[in-house]
């Protein structure tokens, strides 16, 4: 194999989604290909129970919404500070630890930049968020950590980290002509971070950009938590949510929260919640809600579930219109709708809470709104136009612009070194 070119590779590991981008010494950067021609893929992996093969991205997820026996995982990144990190799961009758699993992904986006470069690259610079766990500054460099470990693991022998709303600036900055002050908002899957920096063309000469960085600030917020929130409120009633049973107290909630939750799922999967699940049957007085939510764990339904919901939530935004969520996996002719109105009512609290944080970046920048040049978006939840009708309120008058917002983080990563 040839010697690694000398260059950087930029990887945005993300709850959600994932991208790279590949700078040589003294060329642009630009990202990698990394199924067919899409230049993002869904952070997943997929585990074939029937043939014992392993997949990755749009693939994993097509295998198991097509019924292919076997395993879904997503929202990797949501682990990282986690406890349950390094406990171990049974897939295809062995015990594999999450940690593994992180691991397997990122060899998977390692060999597709191999294959992309011709040569396997060795110096990586990986996105982190501002916060991987909010209020512990202990455990948020345990994440890093075990980040870091699971990087090394695959191969790369020079790993350094960048936050990645400055890595989003860091791309916004190639297409300015004039010096200008932003707030970067990077909204994932997991977290919300925001930046206020300077940037401008004679600013990208400096290889310190330390003093051009005036806050930062981030929020354990991001878009399966609204996926979360959207499930709990137009889906798990149809299982028995809220529901209330024949002494008027409701339905012990927990099975709801973790079904609607994309790394606890698989959890209610196994024999002992199964059971649990079973013993809430004398709480419903409508024992048609318990027979679906039955189904749904014994058919293991709830990745699937959750996939219509951010499915919904996408064609919602995007269209401005009210959207279906498909359940006729469940049931025939089982569905329930997301209006436009549900988007503002059901996400208003988790809405509330990352604008504040935005308005604290701009607060310990000792900006006024007026000092802004621009809000630029990046993360593909930052697309809901519920969230950007709520930052436009919040910043009226300050232009919004919208960047890659599945590449720019990982190509502002290339530039970081």
């Amino acid at each position: 194999m040839m010697s690694p070119p000398f260059g950087t590779l930029g990887i945005d590991f993300g709850t959600s989604n994932s991208a790279m981008a590949w700078a040589s010494a003294q060329g642009a950067a630009r990202l990698i290909a990394l199924e067919g021609e899409a230049l993002a893929m869904p952070t997943a992996v997929f585990y074939n129970a029937e043939d014992h093969s392993t997949h990755f991205g749009r693939d994993a997820v097509k295998h198991y919404l097509e019924g292919t026996e076997g395993r879904l995982m997503r929202s990797l990144k949501s682990l990282l500070g986690s406890p349950l990190l390094m406990e171990t799961t049974q897939i295809n009758h062995q015990q594999i630890s999450f940690q593994d699993i992180i691991g397997t992904f990122l060899a998977s986006l390692r060999e597709r930049a191999t294959q992309s470069l011709g040569t396997a690259p060795r110096r990586v610079v990986m996105g982190r968020p501002v916060h991987f766990v909010d209020d512990d500054p202990e455990r948020d460099a345990q994440a890093e950590a075990s980040l870091r470990q699971a990087v090394q693991s695959v191969g790369f022998d020079e790993v350094f980290f960048q936050l990645e709303p400055i890595a989003a600036a860091l791309d916004y900055e190639q297409r300015l002509s004039q010096e200008s002050t932003v707030l970067v908002v990077d909204l994932g899957g997991g977290t919300s971070d925001f930046t206020v920096v300077r940037l401008g063309p004679d600013r990208m000469r400096n290889t310190d950009r330390s003093q051009d960085i005036l806050a930062t600030t981030g929020v354990h917020i991001g878009g399966t938590d609204y996926d979360r929130q959207l499930n709990l409120a137009k889906v798990m009633p149809l299982l028995g949510y809220k529901h209330l049973g024949l002494e008027q107290r409701e339905v012990p909630s927990r099975v709801f929260f973790d079904l609607a939750t994309w790394h606890l799922i698989h959890w209610q999967y196994q024999p002992k919640a199964i059971s649990h699940a079973q013993t809430l049957r004398s709480n419903y007085s409508d024992l048609r809600l318990h027979d679906r939510l039955m189904q749904v764990l014994t058919e293991r339904h709830g990745h699937h579930m959750a996939h219509s919901v951010e499915q919904a939530k996408i064609d919602c935004s995007v269209h401005d219109a009210d959207a279906v969520i498909d359940l006729t996996v469940v049931e025939r002719g089982l569905q329930a709708t997301l209006a436009v109105a549900d988007m503002h009512d059901h996400l208003q609290g988790l809405m509330a809470r990352t604008v504040a944080c935005a308005r604290e970046c701009v607060q310990r920048a000792s900006l006024t709104d007026a000092s802004l040049d621009a809000v630029y978006l990046t993360g593909g939840s930052s697309a809901l136009r519920t969230f950007q009708h709520a930052l436009q309120s919040e910043f009226p008058g300050v232009p919004l612009v919208e960047g890659d917002l599945f590449g720019g983080v990982a190509l502002g990563l290339a530039y970081s070194r």
